[in-house]
Parts: structure tokens; C-alpha cells; sequence
């Protein structure tokens, strides 16, 4: 299994698909994931969490086509938005978010996503994915690459390798977020390739069996 590592202000990793190309690079203290989709059709691209670093993620951006039409927030956490306003400030970008999380977010989404919405990027479907528990209008961002069948799927701070993302000890929000992952990612997306907010990537595969441990243990 790849986990497509990636180091604060290092190189990014280059995911090639027939159709798109997805890169991943860290930035910030935090060590924070931010990812650029790229159409190959027609050139547009997508930023998911404009975390921090701004000169850096406009570099990952030139990696790419150079131009940038769609940031997406996966929460609203500030570790997550720290460089949103210097990239949404560029001419032509639009901006989206969990419905739930906007208003609290540095530059508000002109675009507000719930579960089941669809992104449309050049040639390219994105469908989001509503994770709740970790902030109330946390999104992830599938693609099914047409050609493969190959799943990507971006979590942001909802799904880790070895679990969940942390809901501030709230079992409620717990219990909601663990369902949310088994419904929506664990039995729609079985051999996904899952790419978190932070640290190294991991798969559906491999997290699905220790299931019923994050549900024993409680985070």
C-alpha cells in the first residue's frame, strides 16, 4: 500500500490518473494535507484545504496548469484555512464548504455543500461525502476515476489510518462521525484509497476490520 507521504514544505506526491492527476503536499506546523485536482481535459483545478503557506500552495498550484478555479474546506477548523484568503483573493476562484461549517470560515463559500452534491471540475465529477462528528459540516470529496474504477477519497480531518478524527470528547459527535464513515465510506467505497487531512494516506481495506476497536475504545 502506497501511503503517498509527504513532508511540511517538501515535494508534493503526483497521483496520475487517464483523466486526472491529484497531488498531495504538507504545509504548515501542523503538517497539514492540502490537495490539488487537476482536469486533464480542460485544465481546471481544484485546491481542498488552503490550510497555510500560501506561497507554497500557489507553487502546487503551477505544478499543475497554473490556474485555479475551485477551493474546497473540508472543516472549518483554523489548521485548515490559514492561507484560504490570500488563494480565494486570486482572480476568478470560487470557494465551498459543508453547509453547516461556512459562516464560521475566514472568506464564507460562495458555494454551500451537503451530502450527495456534486462538484463538476472540466470533464471531471467530484461527489461529496457528509461526515459529521468531527465539526458539524465536515465534507470528504470522491473520485471514481472512469477509466479504472479507481476511489480516491479525500477526508480531511474524519478519517485517519487507525481512526476517526478526534470529536473533543463528545460521545455523541463520536458515535455520530463513526457512523457517518461506516455508511458512507466503508460500505458504498470498499477498496478506496482514503487521503486524510493530515499524515500519510491509507485505504478502505485496511481500516475497515479495526472497526469494532474504534468503536470499543470510543475515538
Amino acid at each position: 500500500m502506497d501511503t503517498f507521504h509527504v513532508t511540511p514544505g517538501g515535494p508534493s506526491v503526483l497521483i496520475t490518473m487517464p483523466r486526472l492527476h491529484l497531488r498531495k503536499a504538507s504545509v504548515g506546523p501542523m503538517d497539514n494535507n492540502a490537495y490539488l485536482l487537476t482536469d486533464l481535459a480542460t485544465g481546471e483545478q481544484c485546491l481542498v484545504d488552503a490550510a497555510a503557506d500560501p506561497d507554497r500552495l500557489a507553487r502546487l498550484v503551477d505544478e499543475g496548469s497554473g490556474r485555479l478555479d475551485l477551493i474546497v474546506t473540508t472543516h472549518r477548523h483554523r489548521d485548515h484555512v490559514g492561507a484560504l484568503a490570500a488563494l480565494a483573493g486570486r482572480p476568478g476562484v470560487a470557494t465551498t464548504a459543508g453547509e453547516t461549517d461556512a459562516d464560521t470560515l475566514p472568506v464564507v463559500p460562495g458555494r454551500r455543500l451537503t451530502h450527495g452534491d456534486t462538484i463538476d471540475l472540466g470533464e471531471s465529477r467530484l461527489r461529496v461525502i457528509g461526515l459529521r462528528g468531527h465539526t458539524p459540516g465536515g465534507v470528504a470529496l470522491e473520485y471514481t476515476c472512469p477509466v479504472t474504477g479507481t476511489v480516491h477519497i479525500l477526508t480531511g480531518d474524519s478519517l485517519f489510518p487507525g481512526g476517526v478524527g478526534n470529536t473533543h470528547g463528545s460521545g455523541r459527535d463520536f458515535d455520530q462521525l463513526l457512523a457517518d464513515v461506516e455508511k458512507r465510506l466503508f460500505e458504498v467505497y470498499p477498496d478506496a484509497h482514503i487521503h486524510p487531512g493530515h499524515g500519510d494516506s491509507t485505504t478502505v481495506a485496511a481500516e475497515r476490520p479495526h472497526l469494532a476497536e474504534w468503536r470499543a475504545r470510543g475515538w
